[in-house]
C-alpha cells in the first residue's frame, strides 16, 4: 500500500517552549565557557542546533571544534528540562487532533525534520506529551546543513518501512522558509504554517506548496497532505 511520509517540523510548527531552548544555551555557555550572552544576535528560526552554537561561538571568538560543541551541547541539554517548566510554552492550534488522525491512519507515517538534536527534540515533546506520535526523525545530529536533512528522513522511513516513499509522497511542515527551502532541496512537498516568527506574507513569498495560518482546521490539512475533500470521511 502507498503511504504518505508527514515530517514535522518542532518549535513554532508543533509547539512553542517559551524560549526554552534559548535559556537553556544562555546557560550552558556561561557556565561551560563563562560567557554572558543575551543571543540577541543570533539566527534562532529554521536553524540547526550545530548552526546555532556555531553563531554563538563565531561570536565570542571561541573555536568551533567538535569538543567545544559537544561541550555547549551537553549543557544544553542538561539545562532543557529544567527551562521548560519555568516558561510558559504551549502545543499550538489543532496540532493535537491533527496527529491524532494521522496517527490512526495505516497510510500515513509521522515523523519529525527538524534542527533539534535528538535529545532535545525527545525532551521538548515528551515534555508537552507529544514525542510518542513520531516513529522516527531525522535531526541536527545528522547534518548540520537543514537542507540535507530530507533525504536522511527519506531513508529512515524506508528502512523501517521496507517501501519506497516517493518524493511526491512526502510533505514538510515547517514554519520557515528554510523548512521550504529545505522541502525544495530535497524535493518534497512544502507545508508552510504561520504560527512561528514569520506571517503568512512573508512564507507566501517563498512559494509553498500549501500555507496554512495554522493547523486548527483539520479537514482541510488533511485534504491538503492526503488529496482528501474536506467532507471526506
Amino acid at each position: 500500500m502507498a503511504k504518505k511520509l508527514i515530517l514535522f517540523d518542532i518549535d513554532g510548527t508543533l509547539l512553542l517552549t517559551g524560549r526554552a531552548g534559548e535559556h537553556a544555551l544562555r546557560s550552558a555557555l556561561r557556565e561551560r565557557f563563562g560567557v554572558e550572552d543575551d543571543l540577541s544576535g543570533i539566527s534562532f528560526a529554521g536553524s540547526t542546533d550545530g548552526a546555532i552554537v556555531r553563531q554563538m561561538f563565531a561570536a565570542h571568538n571561541i573555536s568551533a571544534s567538535p569538543e567545544n560543541i559537544a561541550d555547549l551541547l551537553d549543557g544544553y541539554v542538561h539545562n532543557l528540562p529544567h527551562e521548560l517548566p519555568r516558561r510558559e510554552g504551549r502545543v499550538l492550534p489543532g496540532i493535537l487532533v491533527l496527529l491524532e488522525a494521522l496517527h490512526a491512519r495505516e497510510d500515513v507515517v509521522l515523523g519529525l525534520l527538524t534542527g533539534n538534536m535528538e535529545r532535545g527534540a525527545e525532551i521538548k515533546l515528551t515534555h508537552y506529551g507529544v514525542w510518542d506520535y513520531f516513529e522516527f526523525g531525522a535531526y541536527a545530529d545528522d547534518h548540520v546543513d537543514r537542507n540535507k536533512l530530507g533525504p536522511v528522513a527519506q531513508a529512515r522511513a524506508v528502512e523501517r518501512h521496507g517501501i519506497s516513499f516517493a518524493a511526491g509522497d512526502i510533505f514538510v511542515l515547517g514554519d520557515t522558509p528554510k523548512d521550504i527551502d529545505c522541502a525544495r532541496a530535497a524535493g518534497f512537498w512544502a507545508v508552510a504554517i504561520a504560527t512561528g516568527n514569520y506571517s503568512r506574507e512573508e512564507l507566501a513569498a517563498h512559494g509553498p506548496d500549501f500555507l496554512f495560518e495554522d493547523l486548527s482546521d483539520t479537514a482541510a490539512v488533511l485534504a491538503a497532505l492526503l488529496g482528501e475533500s474536506p467532507g471526506a470521511p
